[in-house]
This record gives structure tokens, sequence and C-alpha cells, in this order.
């Protein structure tokens, strides 16, 4: 079984939330990948995490279902 050769992943987690609410769940996503900020040594896994508003023009589509699923459901709370 050959290893396979470390590299950069990005995964993408798009939220319909105001900033407060996405600014929260980044800070939950950053307490599941490491619970304790102090710990030495460095984590095994090295990671980090950034939050963006808007999407670059080329990527408008990427989230298109997310934003009509929002729409839709809008309609229907009290």
């Amino acid at each position: 079984m050959m290893s396979e050769e470390s590299g950069v992943w990005e995964i993408r987690l798009g939220v319909y939330a105001t900033r407060q609410q996405a600014e929260d769940v980044k800070e939950r996503i950053i307490e599941l990948l490491c619970p304790d900020p102090h710990h030495a040594p460095s984590c095994p896994v090295p990671w980090s995490v950034s939050m963006f508003h808007r999407l670059d023009p080329g990527e408008q589509d990427a989230y298109a279902a997310l934003a009509e699923q929002a729409r839709i459901e809008s309609r229907t709370r009290p």
C-alpha cells in the first residue's frame, strides 16, 4: 500500500446567515479542529480558517441552490 502525499485541501461550507451567525459557525469549526488552542506541540494536521461574505464573480453559482432554499424558506416563516 502506497502512502498518500500530503497537500493543501480546501473544504468549503456555505451558510445563509447574518454576520454574527457566520462568526458563530466559524468559531464552532475552530473548536472542532482544535479544542485546546494552547496545546503543545502544533496540531497534528495543520489548518487555517477564513470567512468571506462575497463570492468571486466566477463562483456566483457555487451557492445558488442555498440562496434559493433560503429565499423559499423565508416565505414560509411567520
